[in-house]
Order: C-alpha cells, then structure tokens, then sequence
C-alpha cells in the first residue's frame, strides 16, 4: 500500500501565484508513483480571488483540500492549524510564493526515506533584500546564544514532517506557536535540505516590517527566560551604579559645596536614560504577559470559515 503525503500551502492574498504553484507541485507528484498525494490549501482570510482560485482547482481535483479561515490568524497559528488537520503519513509544508521551490519535494522525501522525521529546509543564500537577510541572519544568532534550545539559521519551519512529530503538535496545542522554534524543541533527528532561495516574481508580501517584528518577539518569548533575566541583572547593576554616583555626588557637595554644582545636562541626560531603560523592559515584561494571557484565554488559534474536499 503506498504511503500518503499532504502538501500544505497557507495563502494570504496570493491570487498571482496560486495556479503557477498548483502546475508545478503537480508535475512534481505525478513523476512520484510510490506515493500517493494531496494538496491542502489553508487560506488566512484573503481579500482577493485566492480563495476562488483554489475553489476552482478544488472542483477539477478531488486531492485539492481547502481550509478558509474566518479572519486572519496570524502566519504561525493557520500553518499549526493546517499541520494538525493533516492524517497522512507525512506533511511536506512549503510557502505558497514559490520562495520555496517545489522542486525541493523529492529532495525531502528520499531525508524522509532515511528516517528522518522532521526534513527542514534551509536557505544559504537568497535573492531578497540584502538588508532583510542581513537582519534574519542577526536575529537568528542573537536567538542562539539566549535560547535553550538553538535555532537553525535562516530555517523558517518549511519542508517535512512525519505524523509522529504532527501528533506531538497536536498535543502540544499552542494558541502562540512559533513553529521554526517547536521542531527544534521537540528534539528527534533533523536533516537539512539547503536552497538558494529565490526572488518572489509575483505579488507582494504580506509581512511587513511590523508583521516580522511581531515574529520575533514571538520567537523570542516562547524560546528563551534571558530577557527577563537580563532585566533583574540590569536593575541590579543599574542600582549599584546609582548608589555609587549618589555617594560621588554627595561627597563632592560636602567637601567642595561653594564650588560644586550639579548642572541640568548631567540631570536630564540621567533621566532620559532611565527612563528609556525602564520603557524597554516593560514592554519585554508585556511581551510575556501578553504570552501567558493568550493562554489562559484558551480561545482557539484558528477558526474555520469552511472546508473543501474533505
């Protein structure tokens, strides 16, 4: 009996690249008779003719699955989702604007055949704005040496995973994933499938500079306790500092009061920095409270609008 994959595509806004996608996803499938396939499309809301696109292919192919979700979710809690919904015997999950090459599929499969059970793909060059990689590459590292569990660079949670670590997800159940960051946690063997990536010919993309930054701060609250610790040391060391300029200060009026005076520079400078200081870690602080509300709240991460072809 031949063992089943799901190809999982999100979409948001995606009307330009739909069908391009669907054409080479099915060469790629047909030429692979030992398996046998699906399409899942799960769409995040579009406000173009994403949906009605893949409603159209859903009608010529019975394998074209679709999930509309009710609004927007968010990046991360519409591909779990989609991950969750897969029975297959595999996910092969890939970005629908062709950044990440279809072609790649038989190259996670024959990892697969080896025993892998998580095949991440992993870009070494990519032909996005130098500056936006640059930055990636920066968060990346920074995030390696604060997390207890390292990412893999420029590794974004594309390419294949087995029904046994789908299971583990499900378990898990996070209203807040940060999916690059939970493979790694969950531990098995990994292999690395590396591509360049290539420009998006079509369309534009949906995160912007907020939306990426929104990703980070995720990534950075789920996986890693060092900015709150940096916090309490921050303080600590801050509050050395104050007493040991308090003392200067007032040494400094005691023996030379006629001649001594504390300038409105020095003051103002010491405010501004203080407060600065205090804005940033509260708004870390937020940052997990807003975590951890999430999850009292137990409110779902995705809700359907409707299913196609299931």
């Amino acid at each position: 009996m031949k063992k089943t994959i799901t190809i999982l595509t999100p979409t948001y806004n995606e009307e330009d690249n739909i069908d391009e996608l669907y054409r080479r996803i099915s060469i790629i499938t047909a030429k692979n008779l030992n398996y046998s396939f699906e399409h899942l499309f799960i769409d995040n809301s579009s406000s173009d003719q994403t949906v009605k696109k893949i409603k159209q292919l859903a009608k010529k192919d019975k394998k074209v699955k679709l999930i509309v979700n009710a609004r927007n979710f968010g990046a991360d809690p519409s591909i779990m989702h989609g991950l969750t919904q897969v029975q297959t015997d595999a996910c092969i999950y890939i970005v629908s604007d062709l950044q990440d090459p279809p072609e790649l599929i038989p190259d996670l499969i024959k990892k697969w055949e080896e025993g892998f059970k998580i095949v991440g793909l992993v870009k070494t060059e990519s032909e996005e704005s130098k500056f936006i990689f640059f930055l990636r590459k920066l968060y990346y590292r920074l995030l390696s040496k604060i997390s207890a569990t390292p990412p893999i660079e420029n590794y974004a949670g594309s390419g294949l995973i087995d029904r046994e670590v789908i299971k583990i997800l499900r378990e898990i159940n996070d209203p807040v994933p940060f999916l690059r960051g939970l493979l790694i946690e969950i531990g098995l063997p990994m292999a690395i499938v590396y591509f360049k990536q290539p420009k998006r010919k079509k369309g534009s993309s949906a995160n912007g500079f907020f939306e990426l930054y929104q990703v980070a701060l995720e990534g950075l609250t789920n996986h890693s306790k060092f900015p709150i610790k940096l916090l309490s040391l921050f303080g600590f060391i801050l509050s050395v500092l104050s007493f040991i300029l308090a003392i200067t200060y007032l040494c400094l009026k005691l023996f030379f009061w006629g001649e001594y005076t504390i300038g409105m520079t020095s003051l103002l400078i010491g405010i501004f920095f203080f407060g600065s200081i205090q804005m940033f870690f509260l708004g870390i602080i937020g940052e997990y409270i807003s975590v951890i509300h999430t999850r009292v709240r137990k409110m779902p991460s995705v809700i359907e609008l409707e299913r196609i072809n299931f």
